[in-house]
């Protein structure tokens, strides 16, 4: 991924630079070491640009009003692969909110959530999974993913006016603007 057009992005995403907040940087198992931000995976294939800021926003479906958009929104062609952002494991999916079909992770103190994705949740065998034939995927409640796998890819499901990822993070229950976590990804990428 070419992070200088990523931070970039973000940068004007944000209207400036920002300043990393104190957050421990999501943890693995010991036996395997310990986590970087740099070693953290951009979540979306085919990245065309941001299309939606974290924070307050005008009403994208064109009422007159404000409202609160709790993440980041990434344009990309709709059937682009969405990777996952760190290692860790599912503990839910969905297909009934605002979000359309969504996967939420837990990484040790972080949870990121990625929305309107196509696909959408089916009992298997196995459990409750979001089921994605076309693009080969079905990803369990419960089931553990890597950095950067793939887990889903870019729809029109839930309340949206476009293929997009809608990505939001938690760090210890409290939302997080996800430009200031890539920044922080950039930064210590661009160092190597």
């Amino acid at each position: 991924m070419h992070w200088q057009r990523i931070s970039l992005a973000v940068a004007i995403a944000l209207g400036g630079t920002l300043a990393m907040p104190q957050m421990s940087q999501p943890s693995q198992n010991s036996t395997q070491g310990a986590l970087r931000w740099s070693d953290a995976s951009f979540p979306v294939e085919n990245f065309q640009g941001y299309s939606s800021p974290f924070g307050y926003r005008r009403s994208p479906t064109g009422e007159p009003t404000t409202e609160f958009h709790n993440g980041l929104d990434f344009a990309a062609p709709e059937g682009s692969y969405i990777r996952n952002w760190w290692a860790g494991q599912v503990i839910e999916v969905s297909d009934h909110t605002a979000c359309g079909t969504l996967v939420r992770i837990r990484s040790g103190a972080w949870e990121h959530v990625y929305c309107h994705m196509k696909g959408r949740v089916e009992q298997t065998p196995q459990g409750r999974a979001m089921v994605d034939r076309q693009g080969g995927l079905l990803i369990l409640e419960g089931q553990r993913v890597p950095t950067g796998a793939r887990i889903g890819r870019v729809g029109m499901t839930g309340r949206t006016t476009g293929p997009h990822l809608h990505w939001t993070l938690r760090h210890r229950g409290q939302l997080v603007n996800p430009a200031v976590v890539l920044q922080a990804m950039y930064g210590t990428q661009a160092q190597r």
